[in-house]
């Protein structure tokens, strides 16, 4: 890993983590606000839940309304959401211009004419969206806990918690590894943003078809969403093996076939 570079792409990308820190932060904090008032007239909401397919409420990670009030459950089902979701658009994007940048900056040539080799380059920026990736998820989970003591009505488990958070992580990180795969087999330097913010929708679309409609479930294995356990009131909660298989084989599968692939490629100038 090349210092320099790793140094000057993490200054080039601290804004944009630091937007994305706070617009997650406050949708957080915004929602666990809400909790007390919530609480406060669960009669009400529990008696407007009971109108709500069941479908709907396994969807959103709902298995019975009473895990639903506790401050964790609420949090899980909720904020989670940004977390996966959001947290994903950003590793991915990240990810899928981290490579390209010089190139349709038409930087590459500067770049490329320094002392540094392919492998160098593709190793200083993983550093970059590794750490950027693994910041974003620590601040959010940060505020995550801060705002489930502020607004809690009785404990909840931190060990849950935490695995929620480790999930979330993976789950970013594994969309990272795809971005990056993807900007390697990009011929012609073009921004893939679009495309990549995309992607992402379209596998929440695919999981949220799987979990409504008991039809077509099995297409939800195709989707990375599927593979987040959401369930943090269980008592029972862990990580399953398979699923932490699964988040850390693909995305070392994708990081090395990226890394290959972008040590072959021609480069634009």
């Amino acid at each position: 890993m090349n210092r320099n570079l790793f140094l000057k792409e993490l200054r080039r990308n601290a804004l944009s983590l630091i937007v994305w820190m706070i617009v997650i932060t406050l949708f957080i904090s915004v929602t666990m606000a809400v909790y007390p008032v919530f609480v406060e007239n669960q009669s009400k909401i529990i008696g407007m839940m009971s109108l709500i397919p069941g479908e709907l409420l396994q969807f959103k990670g709902i298995s019975n309304f009473n895990d639903f009030l506790s401050v964790l459950g609420f949090y899980a089902v909720n904020n989670i959401i940004y977390m996966m979701v959001l947290g994903s658009i950003y590793a991915i994007v990240l990810s899928s211009g981290i490579l390209l940048k010089e190139e349709y900056n038409k930087t590459a040539e500067y770049l490329l004419t320094r002392p540094l080799t392919r492998s160098e380059i593709f190793v200083s920026k993983l550093a970059v969206l590794t750490l950027n990736v693994f910041l974003l998820n620590l601040v959010t989970a940060l505020a995550g806990f801060i705002s489930l003591e502020l607004f809690k009505n009785g404990p909840f488990s931190i060990r849950a918690f935490l695995i929620l958070s480790l999930y979330t992580l993976l789950l970013n990180i594994l969309f990272g590894a795809i971005g990056l795969f993807l900007s390697t087999l990009v011929k012609r330097a073009k921004p893939i943003t679009t495309f990549s913010i995309g992607l992402v929708l379209i596998f929440y679309f695919i999981f949220t078809l799987s979990k409504i409609t008991e039809g077509i479930a099995k297409i939800g294995y195709l989707s990375p969403f599927r593979y987040v356990n959401t369930d943090a009131t269980n008592p029972a909660y862990t990580i399953d093996f398979w699923h932490l298989l699964y988040f850390i084989g693909i995305s070392l599968l994708l990081t090395v076939l990226s890394y290959r692939l972008y040590n072959r490629k021609d480069i634009y100038i």
